[in-house]
């Protein structure tokens, strides 16, 4: 993969080399719990900072995306069943 085409976001603590696109609610809850298909009614709370200058912060909400930077930060909890 070209480097620069890849950033480094931080998701609970742990770095991920990921490419330089939108990146999805699926994609960021499988990043941060491998195992959430073991759990199928839960929900997940997203907060990122440090994001592109148009959306520096915010929540990432099911089915939704945020274009990724370098060095973005996610945090994720599980919250519960739906």
């Amino acid at each position: 993969m070209n480097k620069e085409l890849v950033v480094t976001i931080n998701i609970n603590t742990k770095d991920y080399d990921e490419p330089k696109v939108k990146i999805s609610y699926n994609r960021v809850v499988d990043l941060a719990y491998p195992d959430y298909l073991q759990f199928p009614n839960a929900t997940y709370s997203i907060l990122y900072e440090r994001g592109a200058s148009d959306r520096p912060q915010g929540t990432l909400s099911k089915d939704g995306s945020v274009e990724i930077v370098e060095g973005m930060r996610f945090r994720v909890k599980r919250t519960g069943e739906s």
